[in-house]
């Protein structure tokens, strides 16, 4: 029998919700329940609770009180981004019909330009280096006049690499872009100013950082909220960009998640992830995947470990009560390769025994040295079992 110990460190697929977050939200399923486009006084207590979590994201930011649309998911947000743009530029003939992404994207947005290019859109995937940052250069290279979008994702979900988008929003700026960055993983971890970034749209959600989880927001610059298409049509809530009954009391959450994140937080998951790397990387052949220090998100971890099933210790991991995970949760099921670890050029061996180990607040050191003692074994055991000798 396995001595288990529940230990959860995937948090960069999904977060505990955090019991104040919990607290803020319950007076909006049993007291301010109403639909918040009602007149009536409980309609107006819900719409008040929305409009006051509004200002929070908003100001959280740098971005103004109606630049922030909620949504269902960053899913969502990412789709409306590229979807929006795209179909407003194309009724309105304005021959804007080209987008500039990354090859380490979410799913949600290589898969919405893949979909896209069906429509008549041209995309470019832009090739990273091996800690997956992009080229500047060619970025640069990539813009023309037909260039609609660059969308940038800033702290990648599977390998914690943070894009410079100070030096991508200045190109996008002298070149007339549009720059729009995914920035579920960063948000609360790094900070976002929009104005300082020159960012036109943001998607940020509120399940990475404790708060619930199918609600998200996308920031929407106020000059360009007429030059996008919505994705849903109905009765007109959200600014007449997201039609849907409002999630009250998750928005509500989002909001209060901000409100109780903190830096210091962040600096205790920067001291635990930088332990965890040290010790694993003891580990004979083990490899850290992505970049280091301040350019890598506080609580991502990335390791290979050259000849073992990346699925085999992850497995062995859940059997001692141990959650990781082998790659994006949004993807897992699949039996593909990583494209974010192909696209850092590593060879297939060290892609199929990679593993992520993602922190929250709630992590402690004890947990971690738990985590170190069983993962020695493990994968010890596993090589032995291996007929692939390194």
């Amino acid at each position: 029998m396995f001595n288990k110990k529940e230990i959860y460190f995937d948090s960069a697929a999904t977060t505990v919700v955090d019991e104040k977050v919990v607290k803020s939200m319950l007076p909006y399923y049993t007291e301010k329940y109403g639909n918040a486009s009602s007149q009536h006084l409980i309609g107006q207590e819900a719409k008040r609770g929305i409009e006051e979590s509004r200002s929070v994201i908003a100001k959280s930011i740098c971005g103004s009180y109606d630049e922030i649309v909620f949504t269902g998911s960053g899913t969502e947000a990412n789709n409306f981004v590229l979807k929006g743009l795209f179909f407003w530029n194309k009724t309105h003939n304005t021959g804007k019909n080209h987008i500039i992404t990354s090859k380490i994207e979410h799913d949600c947005v290589l898969n919405a330009c893949k979909w896209l290019e069906k429509q008549g859109a041209r995309v470019t995937y832009l090739d990273v280096d091996k800690e997956g940052f992009i080229d500047i250069e060619d970025l640069k290279k990539a813009i023309s006049e037909e260039t609609l979008i660059v969308s940038i994702i800033h702290g990648n979900n599977e390998i914690g690499t943070i894009q410079d988008l100070e030096e991508i929003g200045k190109i996008c700026k002298e070149n007339n872009v549009y720059f729009h960055t995914d920035a579920c993983q960063s948000y609360t971890k790094v900070n976002l100013n929009v104005k300082k970034l020159n960012l036109d749209l943001v998607t940020l959600n509120a399940h990475k950082i404790h708060g619930p989880k199918g609600v998200g927001a996308l920031f929407i610059r106020k000059e360009i909220k007429n030059k996008i298409d919505p994705l849903l049509h109905g009765g007109g809530h959200e600014f007449g960009l997201r039609s849907s009954t409002e999630n009250v009391a998750g928005i509500v959450g989002f909001a209060t998640a901000y409100k109780i994140a903190s830096n210091s937080d962040v600096k205790k998951m920067e001291k635990l992830r930088d332990y965890l790397i040290e010790e694993i990387l003891k580990i004979p052949n083990a490899k850290l995947n992505g970049s280091k220090g301040d350019k890598r998100l506080a609580n991502n971890i990335n390791i290979s470990f050259g000849n073992i099933e990346g699925e085999a210790l992850g497995g062995y991991l859940n059997a001692y009560g141990i959650s990781t995970s082998t790659g994006s949760a949004c993807s897992s099921h699949s039996l593909e390769p990583s494209h974010v670890l192909t696209a850092l050029g590593l060879e297939h061996g060290d892609i199929n025994s990679s593993i992520r180990i993602s922190l929250s607040k709630f992590n402690t050191k004890e947990e971690a040295d738990y985590f170190l003692q069983i993962l020695k074994k493990v994968v010890d055991k596993l090589r032995k079992m291996s007929p692939i000798k390194l």
